[in-house]
């Protein structure tokens, strides 16, 4: 992922309708949702939810696929690992430690007791 889309997927989802709108789409992962079920379940008018949607396919975080009258929207998983695995590319490298937090060590300890 290029900086430019870290900026642009960072940048549409600061804004609180927009996260709450693609972890809904999350939360549906792989199958989607259609607008109507979203702008209800949002409590968000069709066109505010429209302009927030299309910020999200903007950023590359979002696919909208037409299936006659109706388009399904999903979350783009994919872009949002990417920007997961830009953000900690560089993790600790400065410093040549490990990444591994203490949560994330107790979970391991956990597992393996």
């Amino acid at each position: 992922m290029t900086e430019d889309a870290a900026l642009q997927a960072l940048s549409a989802l600061s804004q609180r309708s927009r996260l709450a709108l693609f972890r809904h789409l999350v939360r549906h992962a792989p199958v989607g949702d259609c607008p109507g079920e979203m702008a209800v379940a949002l409590d968000l008018s069709p066109p505010t939810l429209s302009f927030h949607l299309k910020a999200l396919v903007s950023a590359g975080l979002v696919e909208a696929e037409p299936k006659g009258r109706h388009i399904t929207y999903r979350a783009r998983l994919d872009a949002i690992a990417a920007l997961v695995g830009f953000l900690g590319e560089n993790c600790c490298a400065a410093s040549g430690a490990s990444c591994e937090t203490p949560a994330r060590r107790g979970a391991v300890q956990a597992r393996c007791a």
